[in-house]
């Protein structure tokens, strides 16, 4: 065994008596990224919010975005424990530059790597359409093989939009189950607290249900819309095409789609651009990244079903520029219900894959 082996083992095995302390920081950190947003928000106007700042291999930043990242690097130097020294990686932080908290410790001698989105969401939360969240996942550090199967604790919060007084926030610790999940909604008015129920829908097919295949923007949209037209028809049978009641939602917004997923209200929800935009050949073209997907966890420890595309854990790196392509489900039947078609089609129309 290597040393690297070694640390992560020991770090799984101690696990159990520190889950709750990085929840509750990960928690507090979202809560006050949540109230410095609605700050800003009401202090600036929506020209200013929605100004480009820079565009990253990894996305592009607006000036909402700006706002956040600071805040969270802020908080983190406040107060980020020594003895659960981290690497922080971020979107908006060039994985080249990833900062380690406390900042003198080494980034291989610390014991834990926080991914982090400061908005999931920013188009819809920078024009005041909809909800947008704060993301993050933490798992031990394992430098570069560190993935995103290796995410023990996940935390998501709600950044509403202006009307909204009720924000939610969920986190779960992995192996733990449903025991493990803990989700409230927040009155911003009041700062009273309410548990929040979370089941996903039981339901075995996809008929009068919210199921989606992600095409938010122009690249691939054509592909990807046939991938889904095509699904059902092998479901349900091309000739029932025109009276079949299966309804989309495009949330901009990979963890609004996991939270989605998480109440009951959305049956699957597919992000296969990164296969369309390989297989079109459409460099440049935005993706899903790791930060983006990182509390499907949430959603798994809920019963519910996070894969690769053709199944399998998701493993793509905790780094700022991979591409993920990703299906979820609300409960295994589904899937199983879902999955022979699926897999047909997934071969057929990517066969980059």
């Amino acid at each position: 065994m290597t040393v690297q082996e070694s640390s992560t083992l020991s770090a799984r095995q101690t696990w159990g008596a520190e889950h709750e302390q990085l929840r509750g920081l990960l928690c507090a950190m979202q809560e006050e990224i949540r109230q410095h947003v609605i700050r800003a928000r009401g202090e600036a106007a929506l020209e200013d919010l929605s100004q480009v700042e820079t565009v990253t291999e990894a996305d592009t930043v607006y000036h909402i975005d700006r706002i956040s990242e600071e805040a969270i690097l802020s908080w983190f130097e406040a107060n980020w424990p020594a003895e659960l020294s981290t690497v922080l990686v971020m979107e908006g932080l060039p994985d080249e530059n990833r900062m380690v908290f406390p900042r003198a410790t080494p980034a291989e001698q610390a014991r834990f790597i926080c991914i982090v989105d400061p908005i999931d969401g920013t188009r819809g939360l920078m024009y005041d359409k909809r909800s947008a969240w704060v993301l993050a996942g933490i798992a031990p550090n394992r430098g570069s093989e560190a993935n995103l199967s290796d995410i023990e604790v996940a935390v998501m919060t709600e950044l509403p939009t202006s009307k909204q007084r009720l924000a939610d926030q969920m986190s779960a610790v992995r192996g733990a189950g449903i025991a493990g999940v803990r989700s409230e909604r927040v009155d911003l008015v009041t700062g009273v607290r309410a548990p929040l129920p979370l089941r996903p829908s039981q339901a075995v097919d996809l008929h009068h249900g919210f199921a989606t295949v992600s095409r938010f923007f122009t690249a691939g949209k054509e592909l990807l819309a046939r991938f889904e037209e095509q699904l059902h028809a092998r479901l349900y049978g091309a000739e029932r095409i025109a009276e079949l009641a299966i309804f989309e939602d495009q949330y901009i917004c990979s963890g609004g789609q996991i939270a989605e997923l998480c109440t009951g209200r959305d049956r699957m929800i597919a992000d296969l651009r990164p296969l369309a935009h390989e297989t079109l050949g459409l460099e440049g073209a935005m993706d899903c990244h790791p930060y983006d997907i990182c509390t499907a966890l949430i959603l798994t420890e809920l019963g519910g079903v996070v894969s690769k595309p053709l199944g399998g854990d998701l493993d793509a790196p905790l780094n700022t520029t991979a591409s993920v392509a990703w299906v979820g489900f609300a409960n295994p039947v589904l899937a199983d219900h879902v999955r022979p078609a699926w897999d047909d089609l997934v071969a057929e129309l990517f066969p980059t894959r």
